[in-house]
This record gives structure tokens, C-alpha cells and sequence, in this order.
């Protein structure tokens, strides 16, 4: 129980921390299955706290404080989800066959229980003493609190909690999806491709409402970073390099550029993300080091006993015990993976390879946990560069197992040749889902911190969440890798390469670690990318000192210049319809205003669970039949027309999501 306004009510409770579990449940398949596709997860802390309300306002004693632990512990689908981002690349390089339950789970679980962990000595002077944002965390703050009136089981009136919108939204963008990839009488993209002599255009757009919606919660800044991305990579980059390579037998001129856009732009993109992730790591150094120091000397002076129940942290001897617990666990699990992949090793070898990577894991992840804390209340959780930190750690690891080859010669040859990249991306997947978590810990803490809630039980409840997300990981990994494949690696022969799940991250990480060992990586259009970056950083700065803001976020151009043009279009046009949906209610009072932008938030977010959720139960019919297409109407020879259709239907849809966002009334 806790208290406030001198009333005592329930927060920790059975039934919050079971429906926390379920919406953890849906939303950590929704975001395993966007991040497949496109590379991208969304924060689930707003939508978990509006369905939470809109079910515990028919429970009695339901209040403000266990809706926030509600949402609490669901955050951390939208987070741990992020190791998707690396775990697909041990499929990718033969190293794997599918997804070893109790090894995935494990570094899921231990990752994001040691995100929590390593953030809690910095929540006083990042959350309770500092000026930063937090912009998700004050948000979902503000959705609970005006939801608190719509709460409780003693039949008084009630007000709209905004389900109803995350609802249609979902509905709509389910529906879309059925027809497009269940019926195929639409379709999910249209794709035209030009030419200037032997320079090669395209000009493409994907059908996917989950990143309209993905994209109006990116905003019009993001959204045009992402842009000038894409006209860096297809404006320029890939027309040029169609003019200087020949194609070769049998190619066509748009299978020359999109092959040269894969081998060679995406590394460019690569580069970009690696330098401006550096930048910011860079930026946040100074800060970082003072809040480190202020936390653990604040830490060490805490008394738990007298301070108040708003500022008491789990106890620093659970702290460092549960550390303890976890640094053996996680020698257990790597001393499992490389024995039962590369059981040749001598000892030398075998303990030199996990004594390095858990230590490099358990320390570099403590670092990582901290900036990536201080990321998030500066820019918010979505805006973090995750991708980034995964690569910068990638490499930094490659580099450690190569000096470690060179205390035991055996290691370079052990699994084929392939057990240093699989170790790799293994130790990178750790310290992804510790940055991850560390993420959303704060985020949640600034939420409770302006609802009054009790510190310690958000970190017992994201913990809980962490460990329901571990139990879901792998089983979805399983069965959406078993219905569609991932580019490169298809489970069984027959299946179509382009109904596979581009997993972008995971692809770009693998190659990365595959060509630091195979002394073969694309490093001159990685220099290219860090270049353009550091130009594009030098341009954020002045306008940046110009204006006081950052006008052009680096890491979003080179995304815009990493992912394909049917990922990037929509989330352009997403951010666009925000851009125009503000401009039209700039006109408005403030209460109308505020209320149509929440709607705007929620629908946004329903468009992006629906489909995913679709895509996940798609995955489960074609897995069951084994057909690439069980649910098809129609044949090939309908794809003009669906093309078509498809068009029609999206900017239909889009256009009704702007109207229904500003015709909302307060």
C-alpha cells in the first residue's frame, strides 16, 4: 500500500502485475515483428497506460499509482524487444539453426535485469534532480493523470479513456494488412524505377500503416532527417555508383542499383549512425561523469529506513547481491555457447573467450547503461541511438576477440571459422538488451517520480517485465523465422525472398563482425559515412546555436540513408500528416488542442500495434500450413491492379487519420 493525499491505496497488486504481464505479451510480439521488418520498435509505456486504465476503471480501489506500475511493467516490451536487433544475425552467418530457447531467453533476461539495475544509483540526480525532459516519461505521466478521474469501481461518471482510439487504430491497420499480405488483393508497396543514361532512380513507397503511424510519433524534424537520408542514398549515391559500375550478364539496371545500394550505401548509412552515436555518447561525457559521481555518493548516504517512501530505491545489498547472481549466471550461459558450439577449444582458449566477453559485457554495458539513461531524459527512449551503441559495440568486441586469438591461435579456426562472429553478436545482444532497459528505467522513474509513485516497486515490476518479455522473445523470433525467413537466411527451400523479414540491424551488425575478421569489410564507404556525418554534425550545430535547437538529428539521416525507400517513404509521410495535423490546430483553443494531439498519439499507436499484431498471426497460419500464401484470393496476374488498390486504400486511410485527429472536440 502507499500513500497519498492522505489516502492509503493499492499499488503493487496481483491483478496490475498479471494485466502488466499480458500487455507485455502483445506488445513485445507487435515490436519483435516491426523490428524484423523495418528495424524499428515503438514505446508502449502510453499505450499500456491507457488500456490499463480503460481495464482497471471497473475494479475497485484502482487508482493512479497501479495503473503506473501497469505501464510500468509492459514498458519494457517496447526496450528489451530492441536485442532483435543483433540475435537474427547468428541465423544469418549459418551459426545458428534457430533460436536456442534457454540461451536466448537467458540473455534477454540477465541483459535487461542488469539495465535495471545499473540505473538505479543515477535516478536522484537524473530524475528527481535534474532539468531533463524525460518527453516520454512526463507524457505517460500527464495520460495518467487524466485518467485518474476515470478510475475506480464505485460506479461514478466516468470519461473516454482513449482505448477506444488505440482500438480503431489497430482494426483499421489489421484489416489493411489481412487484405494486403493475408488476401493479396493489395498491396504493400509500389515501387518505379527511372533512368538518366546509366543512372539508375527509384522511386518507392511501402503501404505500412504501423510506420504512418510510427512516423507521426517521430515528428516533422525526424521525419524530414529521414528524408534527406533518402535523397542522399537514392538522389545521389546510387546513381552515381550506376554510372561508374557496369552491370553485369543478365542484370537490369535496377538490380545493379539495388545491389549497390545493399553492398555499398548501407555502409555509408552505417557510418553515419556509428558517428553521430559517437557524438552524442561524446556530448553527454562531462554530465555523464558528474552524475555518476553526485549518484553514488547520494547512494552511499541513503538511509532507506528514514527517507520517503517516494525516494527509496530497492536496497544497494539487493543491488549487489542480485549483480553478483547475474555476472555467474551470465559466465554460465557464455560458457554454454562456446561449448556447445566449438567444443575443440583448449582451456586457454575456452576461458580467455568467456572471462573476456562476459567482463567486456558486464563492464562496457555498465558504461553504456549510464549514457544511454542520460539519452533517454534528454531525447526520449524512441530517439535514443540504440542501432548505433550496437555497432559501436560490435566492433569494439570483434576487436577484443581478435586480440584475444592472439593469446590462443585456436580460436580463429574453432566452428568453421564462424564462432568469433557468433560471439560477437552473442555478447552484443547482451549489452543491446542492457542499453535498452536502461532506457525505459528512467523514463518509468520520471513517470512515477510526478505521480508519486514508490521507486523501489518500479524497479521490481520492470524487472518482472523484463523477465515475461524474455519468455516471449524467443518463441516469436521461432515462428516469425519459420513463416517468413530472414533476408539471407530462409528456413527451408521454396519460400519466397521477398516475403522474408529484412531484420536490418541484424544484417548490418553481422556483416560488420564478419568483415572485421574476414579482413574484407566495406570500410571505405564506412569513412564516407563518418564523413558525411561529421559534416551533417557540424551543419546540426550551427543551427543548433543558431536557434537553440537541433534542426537536422544526425542519426535519423543515416537511417534515412541505411533503410530502404518503402521503410522510409511512409514514416516521411507520417511525420508530415503530424506536421499538418499541428498546423491545423495551431488555429485551436488549448484544450482542444491538447485533447486532439492525444488522440493523434493514440490512434498512431494503434495503427502500429494492429499491424504488427497481424503479422504475427499471419506468421502463425503460414508456419501451421506451411504455404507462403494460405490465405490468397488472387494470383500474380492481379498485381497491377492490387498495386493500385493498395494505393487508393493507403492514402484513403491516411487521409481519414488526419480527419478524424483534427475534428476531435475537448
Amino acid at each position: 500500500m502507499s500513500h497519498a493525499n492522505g489516502q492509503t491505496l493499492p499499488e503493487l497488486t496481483l491483478r496490475g502485475i498479471v494485466l502488466g504481464a499480458l500487455i507485455t505479451v502483445v506488445f513485445t510480439a507487435s515490436n519483435v515483428y516491426l523490428g524484423l521488418k523495418v528495424g524499428l520498435t515503438f514505446a508502449s509505456s502510453i499505450p499500456a497506460a491507457v488500456i490499463s486504465m480503460a481495464v482497471l476503471r471497473y475494479c475497485r480501489n484502482a487508482n493512479i499509482l497501479e495503473n503506473n506500475m501497469v505501464q510500468t511493467q509492459a514498458s519494457a516490451a517496447g526496450t528489451l524487444s530492441a536485442i532483435i536487433f543483433v540475435l537474427p544475425g547468428l541465423l544469418m552467418i549459418g551459426f545458428w539453426a534457430g533460436f536456442p530457447f534457454w540461451q536466448a531467453f537467458s540473455i534477454c533476461a540477465i541483459g535487461g535485469i542488469l539495465g535495471v539495475l545499473y540505473t538505479i544509483p543515477l535516478r536522484r540526480v537524473m530524475v528527481v534532480q535534474s532539468s531533463l525532459p524525460y518527453p516520454e516519461g512526463v507524457a505517460a505521466a500527464e495520460i495518467l493523470k487524466v485518467g485518474k478521474r476515470t478510475t475506480g469501481g464505485d460506479g461514478t461518471q466516468r470519461q473516454s479513456t482513449g482505448a477506444g482510439d488505440i482500438a480503431l487504430g489497430g482494426v483499421v491497420a489489421a484489416l489493411f494488412t489481412l487484405l494486403a499480405s493475408g488476401f493479396r488483393v493489395l498491396a504493400d508497396g509500389i515501387s518505379l524505377w527511372f533512368s538518366a543514361g546509366r543512372a539508375a532512380f527509384q522511386l518507392s513507397t511501402g503501404f505500412s500503416l504501423a510506420l504512418v503511424g510510427a512516423g507521426y510519433l517521430v515528428g516533422i524534424v525526424g521525419g524530414m532527417a529521414l528524408l534527406i537520408g533518402l535523397l542522399i542514398a537514392w538522389g545521389v549515391a546510387v546513381p552515381w555508383l550506376t554510372l561508374t559500375h557496369a552491370q553485369g550478364p543478365g542484370q537490369s539496371l535496377s538490380e545493379l542499383g539495388m545491389s549497390l545500394w545493399s553492398s555499398d550505401v548501407r555502409f555509408m548509412g552505417a557510418g553515419t549512425i556509428a558517428i553521430a552515436a559517437l557524438w552524442t555518447l561524446g556530448t553527454l561525457s562531462k554530465s555523464l561523469v558528474q552524475g555518476m559521481r553526485h549518484a553514488l555518493a547520494g547512494s552511499a548516504r541513503a538511509d532507506n529506513s528514514v527517507i520517503e517512501r517516494t525516494d527509496r530505491d530497492l536496497p544497494g545489498a539487493w543491488i549487489l547481491g542480485l549483480a553478483g547472481v547475474l555476472l555467474i549466471a551470465l559466465v554460465a550461459v557464455f560458457a554454454v555457447f562456446i561449448q556447445s558450439n566449438a567444443p575443440e577449444l583448449s582451456s586457454l582458449a575456452f576461458w580467455s573467450l568467456v572471462i573476456g566477453c562476459v567482463l567486456f559485457a558486464f563492464v562496457f554495458g555498465f558504461l553504456i547503461a549510464a549514457a544511454c539513461g542520460y539519452m533517454a531524459g534528454l531525447v526520449g527512449s524512441s530517439s535514443s541511438p540504440i542501432s548505433g551503441i550496437g555497432i559501436i559495440a560490435v566492433i569494439l568486441v570483434s576487436l577484443l576477440i581478435l586480440a584475444l586469438s592472439g593469446i590462443s591461435t585456436d580460436i580463429a579456426g574453432a566452428a568453421g571459422g564462424q564462432l568469433a562472429v557468433g560471439l560477437a553478436l552473442f555478447t552484443t545482444s547482451v549489452i543491446l538488451a542492457i542499453a535498452a532497459i536502461s532506457n525505459d528505467n528512467l523514463q518509468d522513474l520520471k513517470t512515477g517520480y510526478l505521480v508519486g509513485a514508490t521507486p523501489w516497486r518500479q524497479q521490481l515490476v520492470l524487472i518482472i517485465g523484463c523477465v515475461v518479455g524474455a519468455l516471449i522473445i524467443p518463441p516469436v523470433l521461432t515462428l516469425l523465422y519459420n513463416a517468413y525467413g530472414f533476408t539471407g537466411a530462409l528456413p527451408r527451400e521454396g519460400m519466397d525472398p521477398a516475403q522474408a523479414l529484412a531484420a536490418p540491424q541484424a544484417t548490418l551488425m553481422s556483416q560488420i563482425a564478419s568483415g572485421i575478421f574476414n579482413h574484407d569489410l566495406n570500410t571505405h564507404m564506412l569513412l564516407i559515412g563518418v564523413a558525411l556525418g561529421a559534416v551533417l554534425i557540424g551543419i546540426d550545430e550551427l543551427l543548433r546555436r543558431r536557434d537553440g535547437v537541433a534542426r537536422l538529428p544526425v542519426l535519423a539521416v543515416g537511417l534515412g540513408i541505411y533503410l530502404p525507400p518503402s521503410v522510409n517513404m511512409p514514416l516521411v509521410i507520417g511525420a508530415l500528416l503530424s506536421w499538418c495535423v499541428a498546423r491545423r490546430l495551431a488555429r485551436t483553443d488549448d484544450s482542444r488542442r491538447e485533447h486532439s494531439q492525444q488522440r493523434g498519439v493514440l490512434l498512431a499507436s494503434g495503427l502500429i500495434v494492429g499491424e504488427s499484431l497481424m503479422g504475427v498471426l499471419m506468421a502463425g497460419v503460414i508456419g501451421f500450413t506451411g504455404s507462403n500464401a494460405p490465405l490468397a484470393l488472387v494470383g500474380s496476374d492481379f498485381a497491377p491492379t492490387a498495386h493500385w488498390l493498395g494505393l487508393g486504400v493507403f492514402v484513403a486511410v491516411c487521409l481519414a487519420f488526419y480527419q478524424r485527429i483534427t475534428a476531435a472536440r475537448a
